[in-house]
């Protein structure tokens, strides 16, 4: 068997443990009507489907099981079972289902019915990780000042507007105004070497408003228009 792909790494992963169980070699093949009395055969019957999870951190493993027949090849090799079940008992056990007497099955494989049990091996395929893009250009560190925001949020003939939350577009930024219609700002980012505008977002007496203002400003002012009936 090779290992190149998941089935195959299951069913060497499963030949290996029941290696451990049993201390011999169990072959990996259908069982046969002249099959050796004495040995156990490891046959993958079939993929069955589980359960599928969703996460936020990139493409999740695609999951199944594969389901082994474990069949015994004559009364000689019920003790060779005998150890495959006691080692199921153990705290890393394999999941055995003690299903495989479907007379249907037997004459599948043109057999005689005998003793088995399946054993369900999970397995997963993880999608592969996307490399990251080549660095072009050398790294530069900046550091970004944290400034203040003073301003007024006012209305038609300067009337301040109170209790005004004002807040940072896309920072926890966020204060509301006082009676005067002040609001102070603590902690903004801003990036002296490529100054840009800082957006505000303003929610209160009805209405939910955006202004775009100069940090370098000493006094903003943001002028609210009535809401339109």
């Amino acid at each position: 068997m090779t290992d190149d792909g998941p089935i195959s790494a299951a069913t060497a992963e499963v030949a290996a443990w029941l290696a451990g169980a049993v201390g011999d070699t169990v072959p990996v093949g259908p069982p046969r009507p002249d099959a050796d009395p004495g040995r156990l055969t490891l046959w993958p019957l079939e993929i069955r489907p589980a359960r599928q999870t969703r996460g936020t951190g990139g493409p999740e493993p695609y999951r199944f099981t594969v389901r082994y027949l474990l069949a015994a090849g004559g009364p000689e090799s019920l003790a060779t079972l005998d150890r495959v079940l006691v080692a199921a008992t153990a705290a890393d056990a394999r999941t055995l289902v003690l299903e495989a007497g479907d007379p249907a099955l037997w004459a599948a494989f043109g057999t005689p019915p005998r003793p088995a049990v399946l054993i369900d091996v999970p397995v997963q395929i993880t999608p592969p990780t996307r490399p990251a893009p080549p660095v072009l250009r050398p790294l530069r560190l900046r550091q970004l000042e944290m400034v203040s925001l003073d301003g007024r949020v006012v209305g038609p003939a300067e009337q301040p507007l109170a209790s005004m939350r004002v807040e940072v577009v896309g920072q926890p930024n966020a204060t509301r105004t006082d009676s005067a219609g002040r609001f102070r700002l603590v902690g903004v980012p801003h990036d002296p070497d490529r100054p840009a505008p800082v957006r505000l977002r303003l929610t209160g007496r009805g209405q939910v408003l955006t202004a775009e203002i100069d940090p370098a400003e000493p006094d903003i002012v943001i002028v609210c228009a009535p809401p339109t009936p």
